[in-house]
C-alpha cells in the first residue's frame, strides 16, 4: 500500500463548476497522469475536507463519483484507494491502448452520487420539495375507481388484452378534442398513446436520433431528458436561456457549426426555471428550426398549470410546416401512476415512432387507456384543473411569502405564473446547493439540487428547485424555516473555514 499523498487541489470558489466537480477533475487527472498510482490510499473525507477548507459533502460526492467511474475503490475499515485495474483495462489484447472511456464515450447512466443524495429525501420526517409530481391529494381516486368499474362492466376481458400500438382509438380521438382547445388541430391518426410523457420523449429520441447524434436543449433543462440522452448515447448540448427562454442567437450559431438532429424545449413553465417563452420568441424559434430543417420536440406537460397571466398557444398550434413533435400527457394533471401520455406528430415521423413504440412495450395498458378516456369524456380533467390551479396558486403564494421570511439575505427566486416550482439562487457567499443538501436533510427538508438540471453537471451550483405544490401550506412554512436554519448554520461553518464574511 502506498502512502497517502499530500493534496494541493486548486479550488476556485468563484467558478460555476461545483467544488466536488473540481475535486473529481483534479483526482482523475492525477490518476491518469501517474501522480496517483494504483494502490495509493487517499485521505479520509473528513481529513481532506479540513485540509482544503471545503465541506465534507463535497469530498463524499467526489469520492462516490470516482468510485462509480472505476478510478477509486473503497474497502470497509481500510479506506479509499486508487483502483488497481484501470491501466490493465485500458490496454487491449494486442498491447495497444484502447480509447479511454471517460473521454471518448458518452455517459450511460445518471450521476449516481447525486441520485444517492436525492434518495435521502425519502427519510421519514423529511419535508420533501425535491420531486416533480403533483401532491397525492390532487388525485381523483373516486373518479378513477368509478371509471375502472364502468370499463370492466362494459368491455369485460377486452379491456385486459393488448391494444393496438397506436393506442385505444376513442382515447386518441379524445386527445384530439382536448388539444384542439389549445389550438392544436390534428386527427386521431396523428396521435400516438404512450406510457407517460417520459416514454413519449424517449420514443422521439430513439426515432429521430442515432447514437452519437447531437440533441440541443435549453440549459438548465428537464432531468429526465438528460437521463434519456445518456442512456441512448446521444450528445446533449445545452443552450443558455434568458428571461424569454432559449437564446436564439446562440442556438443559430450552434446549428450552423454542428447540425444537431433535434431541439428539445419546454416553452411553458419550463422545468426547472418556471419560465414562459413569449409569443414572439415562439415564432422566432419555429422560423429558425424551419430554416435549418431541425425538428423541435415540444414538452407540454405543464401547459395547463396556469393560474395567472396570459395563456399562450403551444408551439404545435403555431406550426405550419410540420416541424414540431408535441409530447404531453395526463401524468401531471390527472393521475401520474396511470402512465398515459401522447405524441402528436405529422406523418414524417409517425411510422418510425410507431415501430419504436411497438418494440418498446407492444402497447400501453388497455385498461388504463380506457379508464382515462372515460374520465376525459366525463369532464373530470377540466374539473380537476380548475380546482388544482386554485390550490396551486395558494401554495405558490405561501412559498413566496416563506421564501421572503426564511431564506438568507441575497437569495433570489422566480415568481411563477404557473407550474409547480420555485427556482431559487442562494447567496454565493455561502455553501453551494450540493454542500447544503446533507445539512438540510439533517434539518428535515429536501430539495432538488440545481446541478442535476445541467447536462454536464456543471452550472447552477447555487441553484435549487423547490416543488411548492408537493406540500400543504403549513408544511411549506415549516420546510422553508428548516431550510433557512440549515443554510445559516452551515454558512457559519463555511465562513470559519474560508474566512469569508457571511451576510
Amino acid at each position: 500500500m502506498l502512502s497517502t499523498p499530500a493534496f494541493t487541489v486548486p479550488i476556485d470558489r468563484d467558478s460555476e463548476e461545483p467544488i466536488y466537480r473540481q475535486l473529481i477533475r483534479h483526482v482523475r487527472t492525477q490518476i491518469e497522469g501517474g501522480g496517483l498510482p494504483a494502490g495509493t490510499r487517499l485521505p479520509a473525507s473528513r481529513d481532506l475536507a479540513r485540509q482544503l477548507n471545503i465541506s465534507r459533502i463535497s469530498v463524499v460526492n467526489a469520492y462516490a463519483e470516482l468510485r462509480a467511474e472505476g478510478f477509486l475503490s473503497a474497502h470497509a475499515g481500510r479506506g479509499t484507494f486508487v483502483a488497481g485495474d484501470r491501466e490493465a483495462s485500458a490496454v487491449s489484447t494486442n498491447g495497444t491502448h484502447a480509447m479511454h472511456p471517460a473521454t471518448t464515450e458518452l455517459p450511460t447512466s445518471p450521476d449516481r452520487s447525486l441520485r444517492e443524495m436525492l434518495r435521502l429525501a425519502r427519510k421519514p420526517g423529511v419535508i420533501n420539495f425535491s420531486h416533480g409530481a403533483p401532491p397525492i391529494e390532487f388525485m381523483p381516486v373516486s373518479h378513477l375507481r368509478d371509471a375502472i368499474n364502468t370499463v370492466l362492466d362494459r368491455d369485460g376481458s377486452k379491456a385486459l388484452t393488448y391494444e393496438v400500438p397506436e393506442g385505444f382509438y376513442p382515447l386518441r380521438a379524445s386527445v384530439r378534442d382536448y388539444v384542439s382547445a389549445l389550438g392544436i388541430h390534428c386527427n386521431p391518426d396523428q396521435v400516438l398513446i404512450t406510457g407517460g410523457t417520459q416514454q413519449a420523449i424517449d420514443l422521439v429520441v430513439q426515432a429521430v436520433l442515432s447514437e452519437g447524434d447531437v440533441l440541443v436543449t435549453e440549459t438548465p433543462t428537464y432531468l429526465g431528458m438528460i437521463d434519456i440522452a445518456r442512456i441512448r448515447r446521444v450528445q446533449l448540448h445545452g443552450i443558455d436561456m434568458d428571461d424569454d427562454g432559449i437564446r436564439l442567437d446562440m442556438l443559430e450559431n450552434y446549428i450552423l457549426d454542428n447540425r444537431p438532429r433535434l431541439i428539445y424545449v419546454m416553452p411553458t413553465f419550463q422545468n426547472p426555471t418556471g419560465r414562459v417563452m413569449p409569443m414572439h420568441r415562439r415564432r422566432q424559434l419555429l422560423n429558425l428550426a424551419s430554416e435549418y430543417n431541425v425538428p423541435i420536440l415540444e414538452d407540454g406537460v405543464y401547459n395547463e398549470f396556469r393560474f395567472e397571466g396570459e395563456g399562450l398557444p403551444p408551439l404545435k398550434a403555431l406550426d405550419e410546416k410540420g416541424i414540431v413533435i408535441h409530447a404531453s400527457g395526463f401524468t401531471k394533471t390527472l393521475l401520474p401512476g396511470m402512465r398515459i401520455g401522447y405524441i402528436i406528430v405529422d406523418s414524417t415521423h409517425y411510422e418510425r415512432l410507431l415501430r419504436v413504440k411497438q418494440a418498446a412495450d407492444i402497447s400501453t395498458p388497455g385498461l388504463n387507456q380506457r379508464a382515462i378516456h372515460l374520465m376525459l369524456e366525463r369532464g373530470v380533467l377540466a374539473k380537476q384543473l380548475e380546482r388544482n390551479n386554485r390550490e396551486l396558486r395558494r401554495r405558490r403564494d405561501v412559498a413566496l411569502e416563506c421564501a421572503n421570511k426564511h431564506l438568507p439575505p441575497g437569495a433570489r427566486w422566480n415568481t411563477p405564473q404557473g407550474g409547480l416550482y420555485l427556482w431559487v439562487e442562494l447567496p454565493k457567499t455561502g455553501p453551494t446547493a450540493a454542500e447544503l443538501y446533507v445539512s438540510a436533510i439533517q434539518m428535515g427538508v429536501a430539495y432538488a439540487i440545481g446541478n442535476v438540471f445541467y447536462g454536464n453537471g456543471s452550472g447552477g451550483s447555487f441553484r435549487l428547485r423547490m416543488n411548492y405544490a408537493a406540500q400543504k401550506p403549513a408544511d411549506i412554512e415549516e420546510g422553508f424555516k428548516r431550510l433557512g436554519r440549515a443554510w445559516r448554520e452551515l454558512a457559519c461553518d463555511y465562513a470559519d473555514m474560508t474566512k469569508e464574511p457571511i451576510l
